[in-house]
């Protein structure tokens, strides 16, 4: 780490324009900020083989190597290290795409230079921050957590493929609480990639999100074997998932099951970015898959989702089902959602019920399918380890 305690810290400045590569250094180093300067992503790149820096401040466009091919490529030498891209042109696209690749910050040109002195301030803290905790775990003990290098990722990542589990849930149906079918979810046992989300965001960091998407989907096929022809399942999609050829595909091991899954692609992120996204959902209808929104209440807030899966099912979001049973504005919120879906032919599912007193609230605001605690934890169905 380039920043001691007392220092301001060290900022590598890309920008191919002389007189805003030199206007820029001038903000930084009056503040106290020492400042390396290149001219393109390459130059860069021989900077960072030369000495530590504790924030990258680089432009988008320039020529050869770009600002964002040069996120791409520090991501993979260390990713606790701030990058902040700075364009004159910004697009939706192009955000989308730095907060995947783990851009610190997107700062768009004119911009007053406290803003530039206060964004480099706060990347330069949050490096300091990080190089701390890694320090402290080293000092206990303890897994690092997400670790810094590409190579460490690609081997927590390996190790999570190897030690793939499954896990189901039920979902019952409201009025019976007779079983309507299982959500399949995944399961990490390495320590530096806990949850789902980590997994992901590796899988991200490491443009394999289809590799990991293939790969689930092909051990959820294989562990239908141990259900009842009449369970539905549902998977979940990342949104890139949606992309693959491999999901259209008639010969992929989902698709034999399509007439039972329901594909559940979540709120919380954009389907911004994947081509032809009406007519990919359209021939997963014609395989016979159904379509779920799943984190309604918790995602985004446009009508992006629905107007292009036009779902059969969504989920709320258990963010408003904790404590429904106490709370008038989430019972209104529910009952409205649920009031809509049904004039849409929508099924509702209630996920994160954890008590009784939820559940009977949930019936009356007419939700169709529950799912939560209170009807079973996540767990291996019996027979699933020799499925799989």
């Amino acid at each position: 780490m380039a920043a001691l305690a007392g220092e301001r810290g060290r900022v590598l400045l890309v920008e191919d324009d002389p007189l805003l590569r030199r206007g820029m250094a001038r903000m930084l180093t009056r503040k106290q900020f020492q400042v390396v300067e290149a001219c393109d992503g390459e130059q860069a790149l021989e900077a960072l083989d030369a000495c530590e820096v504790d924030c990258v401040l680089s432009d988008i466009s320039m020529p050869g190597m770009g600002g964002m091919q040069l996120l791409k490529a520090v991501s993979g030498r260390d990713l606790d290290l701030p990058f902040v891209l700075v364009t004159g042109v910004p697009s939706l696209e192009t955000a989308i795409e730095a907060v995947q690749y783990g851009a610190f910050h997107y700062l768009c040109k004119p911009f007053q230079p406290s803003e530039l002195i206060q964004l480099v301030t706060r990347a330069v803290q949050v490096r300091r921050l990080a190089y701390l905790k890694r320090q402290a775990l080293a000092l206990a003990g303890l897994p690092g957590g997400l670790t810094r290098d590409l190579q460490g990722l690609q081997a927590s990542f390996e190790r999570v493929l190897e030690g793939f589990q499954l896990a189901f849930q039920p979902i019952v149906h409201a009025a019976t609480g007779e079983r309507f079918g299982y959500e399949a979810l995944l399961r990490s046992s390495e320590s530096s990639l806990p949850h789902p989300e980590a997994v992901l965001h590796a899988a991200e960091r490491l443009e394999r999100v289809h590799e990991l998407g293939r790969f689930i989907r092909q051990r959820v096929a294989r562990a239908c074997e141990s259900l009842s022809a009449a369970d539905t399942l549902f998977v979940n999609l990342h949104p890139r998932d949606l992309a693959d050829d491999h999901l259209l595909d008639v010969r992929s091991p989902l698709t034999a099951l399509a007439s039972r899954v329901v594909l559940e692609v979540t709120e919380r992120a954009s389907l911004a970015g994947v081509a032809d996204l009406r007519a990919r959902v359209e021939r997963l209808r014609e395989l016979g898959f159904r379509i779920a929104v799943d984190d309604l209440g918790a995602g985004y807030a446009g009508l992006t989702s629905f107007v292009v899966l036009q779902p059969d099912i969504v989920k709320i979001d258990m963010s408003l089902i904790r404590g429904v049973d106490t709370d008038s504005t989430r019972q209104k919120l529910v009952r409205s959602m649920t009031g809509v879906c049904r004039e849409m032919g929508i099924l509702v599912v209630a996920e994160g019920i954890e008590t009784q007193a939820e559940r009977d609230v949930l019936v009356e605001l007419g939700c169709d399918l529950f799912q939560g605690y209170l009807f079973g934890r996540p767990s291996p169905l019996p027979g699933l380890e020799r499925a799989l």
